[in-house]
């Protein structure tokens, strides 16, 4: 009757497809060290505009790079001598690679050869060539030599407005193709990613060699490329997580389901295609990570500061509590990557705990409406004397399995949230359950006093006694529950059944009553042709209840052998039989035996357990039988432990049978009631049930 919701289908277990990060489109606005300065300068060494296209990518370097070959015979020597130190990552005996340790470059005076002039840097970068990183950090040493050295200000502030704009330039090339790292060829990546981290390098030793004195110089060191670089992280996670998931589809549910995927997959493209690219200083897994969880975290975080209904506090629970710990960042390709990165929830345990109480709330009020409409359809087909469906040759109710589903699905629910929220609504659950059996068996009780004349009333009554076996099997089985709380939920079914055995058995109680009055108006003479009768009468009435369930049907079965012990005795007690000759007394003993097993055999052959019953009958006979008063008190003390409401009223209704016993007898007889009275209290009421003169 409740619907679950799936809202990660295809997270654990689904075929993935391979995933192609796709970063956004266009470069963030990066910023920049006395631009305006720079531009001014630049203009009055060259005519050309330094400022690089934002797009400039790895489809125009390959076209420039044609063009470029008839032009760089022409070019300085200089030039060429510079560029082949860092052709494919090749190197000269000697000469240090892009990727060389911090220091490296420095210790060493300049390049082989004179170094390139701005324009033709320029014109490198302009095509791509991050190779022109190494002789514009020489031109920047040159600088700070100059700058050292006593040149002039003005000197010295239009050159480094030069180094500045060339900077900007090669800055731009270099985030722009970490910005979409994916769609770069694998040595151009590491060439921009060398690039960084010699910019990097070249920060802490700026940082290091600080001190006091004034410069001419603008301040330009650090220049925290790598953060840069993070930055643009974060807003190609941004980019990514905050695309629609489909057209029109903006319900929350699709948004969580559109980021999760979104993350899962990018994530997984990061570890299989970009770490072992990148160098281990980057971080380049906990860097995407730590954006994609901000942004998730920051919506989910907006999203609970709304009036949230059911479905949606539901959905934000699962995506926190299960979802995106359990498929996302515990997954097989990430959770090993992600183990030391320490994203967090998406929402602080304090929030969560608001959310998980308000789950609980509704869920509570939820499964109550749904039983209460369960339970009142059903006493609405009683009203209307519409028959009860037939399984298996016994009476079907459907109420049973509605509530089971009620209860079993709200479980569910807040299982697929937590184990714990699971066994926090099971408490919750169990009263629910509870304030439900208990109107249930009122509502039953009242159709059995109204709804007497209705044709289907005997078939309903079965079938709702057949219930009480699909609740009890549940609850047993499914709900590991202690036995004080289990025998709580079972007291309202069990007197249900009671009820129902007692309205069942009516008719034929009241059929056996004159029956079993014919043993005191003939005096005992024929027992064994009346018992007959009243045999003869049970038999003919019970394929009536071959409706119920066969552990019921056992069950009534010995309400049926209880019955007919309980009148039995009932009709020893009138004390309208006075025996006074041993002889009579040992003749009734021997009719009371003969009854006792006709009873007994009936009724096991029929299917009642109640051995119990078995001595009840046997055993007054033989207190009949005897003659003498200490073996009488000895039977008796036996009978009393098995029948422990058994009461001197009891057995003095009993002993007035045996008319030769003289008062003190029965006196002595009586007291020996005296030692086992109040001893334990019967776990199956007997005596309790004949009321005695």
């Amino acid at each position: 009757m409740l619907k679950m919701m799936t809202y990660f289908q295809g997270f654990s277990g689904h075929q993935s497809v391979p995933v192609t990060v796709d970063f956004p489109r266009s470069p963030p606005k990066l910023p920049s060290t006395s631009e305006a300065e720079s531009e001014t300068s630049m203009s009055e060494a060259s005519s050309e505009d330094l400022v690089p296209p934002l797009e400039a990518g790895a489809a125009l370097y390959r076209e420039e790079e044609k063009a470029a070959k008839k032009k760089e015979k022409k070019k300085s020597k200089g030039l060429a001598s510079v560029f082949s130190v860092f052709t494919k990552g090749k190197k000269k005996k000697g000469q240090p690679s892009s990727a060389e340790p911090e220091g490296a470059a420095g210790s060493r005076q300049g390049l082989d050869g004179p170094l390139p002039t701005v324009e033709e840097l320029k014109a490198a970068l302009e095509r791509g060539r991050l190779e022109a990183a190494r002789p514009l950090l020489a031109l920047e040493r040159e600088l700070a030599a100059a700058a050292a050295g006593g040149a002039s200000a003005e000197e010295l502030v239009r050159r480094q407005s030069k180094v500045e704009a060339l900077y900007e330039l090669l800055r731009d090339q270099v985030l722009g193709v970490l910005r979409r790292p994916l769609e770069a060829a694998p040595e151009r990546l590491r060439q921009a990613l060398a690039v960084v981290a010699e910019q990097e390098r070249e920060d802490r030793q700026a940082a290091a060699a600080a001190g006091p004195g004034t410069s001419a110089l603008a301040t330009t060191r650090p220049r925290r490329w790598l953060q840069l670089w993070r930055c643009g992280v974060a807003e190609a996670a941004e980019e990514r997580m905050g695309g629609r998931p489909a057209e029109g589809a903006e319900v929350p549910e699709s948004v969580f389901l559109h980021m999760g995927r979104t993350m899962k997959e990018d994530l997984e493209a990061v570890v299989e295609r970009l770490k072992p690219l990148f160098p281990a200083e980057f971080g380049v897994v906990a860097a995407y990570a730590e954006s994609y969880h901000q942004h998730f975290a920051a919506h989910v975080a907006a999203t609970a500061q709304f009036e949230l209904c059911e479905r949606d506090t539901y959905m934000l629970l699962v995506w926190v509590q299960n979802l995106y710990p359990n498929d996302i960042l515990n997954s097989p390709k990430l959770a090993g990557e992600l183990q030391g990165v320490g994203l967090g929830s998406l929402l602080p345990p304090k929030q969560i705990r608001l959310l998980e109480a308000t789950f609980l709330s509704n869920e509570a009020a939820n499964v109550k409406e749904l039983m209460t409409r369960a339970l009142e359809l059903e006493a609405q087909r009683w009203a209307q004397d519409m028959p009860p469906q037939r399984l298996d040759g016994h009476c079907h109710s459907e109420l049973a399995i509605d509530i089971i589903q009620i209860i079993s699905q709200a479980q569910v629910k807040a299982e697929s949230i937590t184990l714990d929220l699971g066994s926090q609504i099971r408490q919750v659950l169990l009263v629910e359950l509870l304030a439900f059996l208990r109107s249930y068996q009122h509502d039953f009780n009242e159709f059995l006093e109204r709804g007497k004349k209705l044709r289907s009333y005997r078939a309903n009554v079965i079938a709702n006694i057949n219930n009480c076996l699909s609740f009890r099997t549940s609850m047993e089985q499914n709900w590991q529950v202690p036995q004080d709380t289990l025998s709580l939920l079972l007291g309202p079914l069990a007197e249900l059944k009671s009820h129902g055995f007692s309205t069942l058995l009516q008719s034929l109680c009241e059929d056996l009553k004159p029956l079993f009055k014919r043993f005191s108006h003939t005096r005992w003479a024929v027992p064994m042709e009346t018992l007959e009768k009243i045999i003869a009468t049970v038999g003919v009435r019970l394929p009536e209840f071959s409706e119920l369930q066969d552990c019921f049907r056992e069950e009534l079965v010995e309400a049926v052998h209880l019955h007919l012990v309980k009148e039995y005795i009932i009709q020893l007690s009138k004390r309208r039989l006075v025996l006074k000759t041993a002889e009579q007394q040992q003749q009734l003993a021997g009719h009371i035996l003969a009854n006792a097993d006709a009873i007994q055999h009936f009724c096991t052959e029929h299917g009642s357990h109640a051995t119990w019953l078995q001595p009840a009958l046997p055993t007054l006979a033989e207190i009949i039988r005897l003659q003498d008063p200490s073996a009488i008190k000895i039977e008796v003390a036996t009978y009393a432990t098995s029948y422990p409401d058994f009461s001197k009223g009891h057995l003095s209704a009993i002993l007035a049978i045996k008319g030769n016993l003289s008062n003190s007898d029965v006196k002595s007889i009586r007291s020996i009631l005296d030692v086992s009275t109040g001893v334990q209290e019967p776990s199956r009421p007997l005596f309790s049930l004949i009321k005695v003169g």
